[in-house]
Formats: structure tokens, sequence, C-alpha cells
């Protein structure tokens, strides 16, 4: 049988397997109204002084042209030395780092370098929504493993080993590892990182991971690269960037650390993906990597502070919360509302309640699975959690 030609308006195949982000759709929504929006995870309170003065100085300076396309020398080195001493991995800047328009071009560069049609890349659930996309865009076929919701607040998500194990084949080319993870604000524990990494190694299957929720970690969790564990650092492809740190997402300065065979196809993907990042921007991104110590701390206990005054609303308002221990956003389940679905609920609390949260179908293969579930983000000021906990309240008394 002859495949049907396309019509001069026909979408790609590829195209028509995903939709557009809901996350963002729930931003427009909390726009039109009016809603406080706790949907998409991006600050409303200022970026640090003196990461702000830097990009000023440097467009002053009229560093306002193309950088190097695998990013500024300046920035790779501070990556570099962020990675020595955060995690002690020993990385060159001249053959390991590539910068990019943010983490998510990090992720879609990488998929495209290392992925051919064919392949599998095995991704936990509930996950960031690009994954799937970025997979089936590389020409690759997503599987995937479940992080179950503990029976407990304070319990963790967990996943099934042979599950994980039952996913891997010889298709399979990589494991995305998102620590710390969205949206369940899990913290991958180093026996949980030492069991990929011995699958990895057993079955000769490459890692990405997202760790752009690095710093903002509470109740003694710590991070891990999977890339600082024995084995690992010459099959990891390490992701990060400055939107979460600094709070400048909309800045869209990235990164990805891989072994310098990986990088050279990365950094082939990013020339031709979107040349480089903002020039400017970089330079200010080199700035921020030398912040002392204490910055750092101050933004995980200023995190966790707005943790501890979302949940106990949520709560109150009717929600089961899952507490997170790193990231800035907390999963619910709504089960005690009596809504068929986490969509309409998500509708009415936007344009009832005021409130725009993500449903959590959006974070799962199969949209019954998180059909019970919302994603709360807690990236805001003081105010702003304020008059969402007034909002959300109505629930109660409702």
């Amino acid at each position: 049988m002859h495949r049907a030609a396309k019509t001069h308006q026909q979408i790609s195949e590829k195209a028509g397997r995903f939709s557009e982000s809901v996350i963002r759709e729930m931003t427009r929504q909390a726009l039109i109204y009016g809603a406080v929006n706790l949907a998409q995870g991006f600050p409303d309170f200022p970026a640090p002084e003196a990461i702000k003065r830097a990009a000023q100085d440097a467009i002053a300076a009229d560093l306002n042209q193309y950088a190097i396309t695998w990013g500024a020398k300046k920035l790779r080195e501070g990556i570099g030395r962020h990675l020595q001493s955060t995690q002690g991995m020993d990385v060159n800047p001249e053959t390991d780092i590539t910068v990019t328009c943010g983490s998510t071009e990090a992720m879609i560069a990488s998929l495209l370098a290392i992925t051919d049609p064919g392949d599998e890349v095995v991704i936990f659930e509930p996950f960031y929504e690009n994954y799937g996309p970025d997979t089936i865009l590389s020409g690759a076929q997503p599987r995937f493993v479940k992080l179950r919701p503990p029976s407990t607040p304070q319990g963790e998500w967990s996943f099934d080993e042979k599950e994980l194990r039952g996913a891997i084949n010889s298709h399979t080319r990589a494991i995305i590892v998102n620590t710390p993870n969205n949206p369940t604000g899990k913290v991958f524990t180093r026996a949980e990182l030492e069991l990929i990494r011995d699958l990895c190694v057993e079955y000769d299957v490459l890692a990405i991971t997202d760790e752009i929720y690095q710093h903002i970690i509470y109740d003694d969790a710590k991070h891990i690269s999977l890339a600082a564990l024995d084995g690992m650092q010459e099959r990891t492809v390490t992701i990060n960037g400055m939107s979460k740190t600094y709070s400048v997402t909309g800045w869209r300065v990235g990164w990805a650390v891989a072994p310098p065979v990986l990088t050279s196809a990365i950094r082939k993907v990013h020339d031709f993906l979107t040349v480089g990042a903002a020039a400017p921007l970089q330079d200010a991104g080199a700035a921020a990597l030398m912040m002392p110590e204490s910055y750092y701390a101050a933004l995980a206990e200023g995190y966790r502070k707005r943790r501890d005054k979302l949940v106990p609303v949520l709560q109150t308002a009717g929600f089961q919360t899952f507490v997170p221990r790193g990231a800035y956003y907390v999963m619910t389940d709504i089960n005690a509302f009596g809504f068929d679905d986490d969509v309409s609920f998500c509708k009415y609390l936007v344009s009832d309640i005021g409130v725009a949260a993500v449903p959590g179908s959006s974070f799962y293969k199969n949209p019954k699975d998180g059909a019970q579930q919302v994603r709360f983000a807690f990236c805001k000021k003081e105010e702003t959690l304020e008059e969402a906990a007034e909002r959300l309240l109505k629930l109660a008394r409702s």
C-alpha cells in the first residue's frame, strides 16, 4: 500500500505526537482570568543585583556580538570550577562544555546528538513535559518508568528496580534523570543513582541528567551528580543552567557537560540549532558562578520558607500534599474535591478560585495516571503566596 501524499498544509508525524506546553498554557489562562500564577516555575521577585549589574556592564562594554559558538571562555571556565567545587568533577572547559540557549536547548541538542531512529530513551514519570517531545523530535522512542507517590506526606517518591531494569534493552541509548525532580520534588539518593549507574554500565547506556534545581534542596537532602560517581563521567551528559539558581528564567543560558566525543557532537547540533546563547548574558553568568557559598544557602532557605508557607495552606484547603525535598513545586492529590479529572479541576481553580496550577496529567504518558494530581509552584514573593492562600482557602469553605 502506498503512503498517501502529503498536502501542502500537512504537518509532520513527529509534530502530531505531542501537544503544546500545558504549563505555558496555564500561564496564559492566569493572565486571562487575573489569577495568581502558581503554574509556571518562574520567580516573580528580582534577580540578584550583582548579576543584573554584570549583564548591564557587559552590554555597556559592547559584548553584543557572537560569543564563541559553544560558549564564552570565561563562562565555560566558571562552569568547570563550579563542578569541581560542588561535585569534585574534573572538567576541561575546552573540550567538555557546551553553552546553550537554556537547559531546554541543552536537552534537545544532547538527544539529537546521541540518538538515532530506533533508539529508545528511558524517562521517569511524572516527568518534566519537554522530555517526551524532545525524544520524539530526536527520532527516538521514549520508555517510561513510574515514580510512585509516597504513602505519607513526608515520604519519598520511589521507583521499582525490576521495572527500571525491564525498560532497558538492546535499543536503549540513554536514561534521563532529573534530580532534584520537577514535578515531584524528589531528590534521588546515592543508592538510587548507584543503581542507575550500574545499569548504565551493564547495558552500555548513556545518562542525561537535568540538574537545573541543584541548589534548591531541603531537609538535609544532598544533591549528587550522577557523573560524579565512579565510572559515569565518561557516559553522562550533565545539564544545568542559570535560570532557577539565579532567578533569571528569561535569560536562557544553560549548558551541557559531557566527555569530548559527545561534546563534539552536541556542539555541532547546537551550532545549527541556535548558533549561540546571548553574549552579554554569558558574561553575567560567569559573574553569577562566582557568588559565595552563602548565596546558595540563602537561596535554599528562602525556598524552604516558601514551601513551608504553601504546603499547610494546601492541606487546609483539602489537598493531599507530597512534601518536596528539592526544586520549588508541590505535587498534590485532588481526590477530596470530587472532580472527574485534573483538567476540569484546574479550569475551575483558575476561573472560579483565581489560582493557576498545572494538571498532573501533563506529566504522564497516559493522562489517566495523573488525572487526580495537580502541581503548584512556590517560587513567588511572600505577598503572592499570601494572595494565593486567601483564594485557595475558599476551597475549604465551599
